[in-house]
């Protein structure tokens, strides 16, 4: 049973951020359809891991991410792991809304003039909440974003698919790190809607179980096995590995 902790309903154009303890959930719904989150981890003990998507998408032998898919840092670690999804098509390759396309797309409507129907940009966004932590531009990695189906044409174009996300869609990550969280609900860089879509998001923090023998995102790739392996290495768990080989191997990526 997952007790919830904590629930909180992010207005469409917002940002956030908070520190994710390991092993806790994170379940983000979109609750009219059509949302966005962007997402950025980064481990709180040294910021300068943080999640890395090119070795993500690599070692898992993908383009999207959804159910079994472990996120993971620069260091080979896995900081979350995707145990429900269904939506199924989550984006990591496009990264955020930039501050001049939102303005050339929507219009410039500022806090000065709009209040709270202002239009901010993922990037302006993530630029925000890095400031609390003392980080910057430099530290804006590229980003997940949930809900958000980006698909290929003949000639490698890629488009957005406003089809494919419904109200009620639900994604839950399992943090198998501590991790500070950095989250935005702002518009996908490809959705070519003319009006800024403004969708709501339901955060839910709950407790979360063990990783067990038959876990999905364990199960899912050979590669996860190992990345949550440097984990139990980097907190020294007493659990017996999670290697075929009983843990007699290389550490490194």
């Amino acid at each position: 049973m997952n007790a919830l902790l904590y629930e909180y309903t992010m207005p469409g154009g917002h940002h956030w951020s908070l520190r994710m303890r390991r092993g806790n959930l994170l379940r983000l719904t979109d609750v009219a359809g059509g949302a966005n989150v962007g997402m950025l981890c980064y481990n709180p003990e040294n910021l300068l891991e943080r999640y890395n998507a090119p070795d993500t998408l690599k070692a898992q032998h993908t383009f999207r991410l959804g159910l079994g898919n472990c996120l993971y840092s620069d260091m080979g670690r896995s900081m979350a792991s995707i145990i429900e999804d269904s939506h199924g098509w989550h984006d990591t390759v496009c990264g955020n809304l930039s501050k001049r396309q939102c303005r050339e797309q929507y219009g410039h409507h500022s806090y000065q003039t709009h209040r709270n129907g202002w239009t901010l940009s993922g990037e302006e966004s993530f630029l925000v909440e890095l400031g609390k932590y003392g980080l910057g531009e430099r530290d804006m990695a590229a980003n997940v974003n949930f809900f958000s189906k980006v698909i290929s044409d003949d000639n490698g174009k890629l488009h957005y698919d406003d089809s494919a996300c419904q109200a009620g869609a639900q994604v839950t990550l399992r943090f198998d790190m501590d991790a500070l969280v950095l989250l935005h609900s702002c518009p996908h860089p490809l959705n070519r809607a003319s009006e800024y879509p403004r969708r709501r998001v339901q955060v839910q923090l709950l407790t979360g179980d063990p990783i067990s023998d038959g876990d999905v995102c364990l199960n899912h790739r050979p590669e996860n096995r190992r990345a949550l392996e440097n984990n139990r290495l980097y907190y020294q768990d007493a659990r017996p590995s999670f290697l075929v080989d009983g843990g007699q191997h290389d550490s490194g990526k």
